[in-house]
């Protein structure tokens, strides 16, 4: 650095930072010999702020505005003082520019499967990722926790360790939570408030402020989703028969597609609607029931136009003599064909042998 870089530099009065990136969390304003003069302008824009550093010291936090660097407000020498020292002033003092927006579409993600046990599936393996955003919260901490002295700290070197503390946290709080994995997509919400919220003190303790959580999706293992996949569609089925016959149909048509093919074809189908029938009379059969009741004995009697009994023979007996029943009257039972008169159902025209017959009507 010759002399003219030297001068030029006491004539720079002017310190602002205009960011040409997305990723640059904390920069520093590059001076020579890091040597700010006397009543030097400092430009702080909205969504930044500037940490001033004086002989290896935090001496104040600016938000925007423009602000004089004086002996007034800031234990700040001139650097034309410094000049009886060969041009490099013992008293030095740096700019550290915050930025204040939010950075979004910040990755996380599990690098390995998470073994978690599931109520219903017992012990398995899931796999999650998202989205967070996040901003610097407390420049003057920031600065000392996490940037120390690099002139230009981006979101590319915290990034790994928030990533490694979100899946900490966000393991830890679903396996807590004791949510079923069917039931995990419809608490993604839920899910990403709690794991904000409990990841938001330890933010804080690098100076920044996680404003936002997004839990995009949580996944099982492939052979495990296949397995979900081919259940999913036995229930979709539903009427296994009628599932088969559908088939059926649609193998006929393409048999009928393919003239060459029919006869192996129609076997094939032929076959295997053949089990797939059994299928669905075994899988649709209910549990086994009590055989239903005998059929009640005795003879259905016509009285008066209408169906009575069924009476067994000392009843009809009775009903014989007292003249309720007759020869004529129409008589049914088990086996028989039709109504028929008593008194020509061998069975019954006993009941007549003791009883006398009607009177003639000229008696």
């Amino acid at each position: 650095m010759g002399l003219w870089d030297k001068l030029k530099g006491e004539f720079i009065d002017i310190i602002e930072w205009l960011d040409p990136t997305s990723d640059t969390l904390v920069w520093r304003f590059e001076r020579y010999g890091n040597e700010i003069k006397y009543g030097a302008k400092l430009v702080v824009r909205e969504a930044q702020a500037a940490v001033f550093i004086n002989e290896g010291q935090l001496a104040d936090v600016f938000g925007p505005g423009t602000h004089t660097l004086e002996t007034e407000n800031l234990p700040i020498l001139s650097t034309l003082q410094g000049w009886k020292y060969g041009f490099r002033s013992p008293f030095k003092a740096e700019v550290y520019f915050a930025n204040l927006r939010q950075f979004t579409d910040l990755k996380w993600g599990t690098k390995n499967p998470v073994m978690l046990r599931d109520t219903e599936f017992g012990g398995v393996r899931l796999r999650a990722f998202g989205t967070y955003a996040m901003r610097i919260k407390d420049p003057a901490r920031c600065l000392l926790q996490i940037v120390g002295t690099d002139g230009r700290f981006t979101t590319g070197e915290i990034k790994e360790q928030l990533r490694n503390l979100i899946v900490t946290r966000f393991t830890d709080l679903v396996a807590e939570s004791r949510i079923p994995i069917l039931d995990l997509a419809s608490n993604y919400d839920e899910l990403g408030r709690y794991v904000q919220e409990k990841l938001g003190p330890e933010f804080e303790e690098y100076g920044l402020e996680i404003t936002k959580f997004l839990v995009e999706n949580v996944s099982l293992p492939p052979e495990v989703e296949q397995a979900l996949d081919k259940r999913a569609s036995l229930g979709i089925v539903g009427n296994l028969q009628a599932y088969t016959q559908f088939q059926a149909a649609q193998s006929m048509e393409k048999a009928a597609e393919n003239p060459g093919g029919l006869a192996a074809g129609g076997m094939g189908m032929g076959m295997g609607f053949a089990m797939g029938h059994q299928m669905a009379q075994s899988m649709s059969a209910g549990p086994p029931t009590a055989p239903p009741p005998l059929p009640a004995a005795g003879y259905y009697v016509a009285l008066g136009g209408r169906q009575a009994g069924p009476f067994d023979t000392a009843r009809l007996s009775q009903m014989a003599r007292a003249g309720e029943l007759t020869r004529q009257t129409l008589v049914w039972a088990q086996g028989m064909a039709q109504w028929t008169a008593a008194g020509e159902v061998g069975e019954l025209a006993a009941l007549w042998t003791a009883v006398p017959p009607p009177l003639p009507p000229n008696a």
